[in-house]
């Protein structure tokens, strides 16, 4: 743009502000008084407008890529390459190639599709991705998500925790595990990526008969994350299955009448004889996030 015309009309003007100075000129001091369609004065308005906003720069987020500040609501996309963010505050990201990242604030990002690997510095619980199925919200930890062409996902922990939840489905995934979203599903039951029990899992996950009773089958006691989370997705039925194959890979004081009510306190229970992290913990996220 030719600001110096804007100033002092020096210079020749671009073609939009030609266009403007025309759409006023029936409004400007001593010009004869004629009617002005309204259509006219809206579209006048409008290119007023753009103007303005064309003037104001757009605030920037702590996320760089390179020396480049990135914007809210700035979209990046990958070619064959991968693209290195970060935020002094936050962490790093880096970008696979093929992938489509939107900035939405300093402490929170969206993954349309692609691959993103995280490491995040910040305190617990102050760092999301959301996901077209799903929204990872970091504990403190190093982690790899997936977004494919369809929107399901698949999210791997390397170190310390992610809450994977949406609405009031929630999985938590601790180093080692991994766990599958899909749209208008959420996220599923993490698992160790060592477990012998993934096939049977998908299986499940997919609605196929039999798959349960394979699950519990080849549960080991580490595989107790599994279990607890099943507990409270499998039907009220298959619930007491769960329970008894779940005690009986990890020492727990609970009764059984509040594990098959799904009692919330006595849930708690059998996560803290997991010996992860106590739940006082990691449902301290929820307050804090919402």
């Amino acid at each position: 743009m030719n600001e110096e015309y804007l100033w002092n009309r020096s210079g020749p003007p671009d073609a939009f502000v030609e266009e403007l100075e025309r759409t006023l000129a029936p409004l400007r001091l001593g010009a004869p008084k004629r009617r002005f369609p309204v259509l006219r004065m809206a579209a006048a308005a409008a290119v007023l407008s753009a103007v303005a906003l064309w003037q104001i720069p757009r605030p920037a987020t702590s996320w760089h890529e390179g020396a480049t500040a990135l914007a809210p609501g700035e979209v990046v996309r990958t070619g064959s390459n991968a693209i290195h963010l970060e935020a002094s505050n936050v962490g790093e990201v880096d970008l696979g190639p093929d992938s489509q990242l939107r900035v939405e604030t300093g402490r929170k990002l969206s993954l349309d599709r692609g691959t993103l690997r995280a490491f995040i510095w910040a305190p617990a619980r102050q760092f999301v991705v959301d996901t077209p199925s799903a929204q990872a919200v970091d504990l403190g930890c190093a982690y790899t998500l997936q977004v494919g062409p369809h929107g399901d996902g698949l999210l791997r922990v390397e170190f310390g925790w992610v809450a994977f939840q949406v609405g009031g489905k929630e999985s938590f995934i601790p180093e080692g595990a991994a766990c599958v979203t899909r749209p208008k599903r959420g996220p599923g039951i993490p698992f160790y990526e060592d477990a012998p029990l993934r096939p049977a899992l998908s299986q499940w996950e997919e609605g196929k008969r039999g798959a349960l009773a394979e699950i519990l089958r080849e549960a080991r006691p580490r595989d107790g994350l599994t279990l607890w989370h099943l507990l409270t997705r499998v039907s009220n039925e298959d619930r007491e299955r769960v329970w008894q194959r779940f005690r009986e890979l990890v020492p727990v004081d609970v009764e059984t009448s509040a594990v098959l009510r799904a009692d919330p306190r006595a849930i708690d229970k059998c996560w803290n004889a997991l010996n992860l992290e106590n739940t006082g913990w990691w449902r301290g996220w929820e307050r804090a996030w919402q």
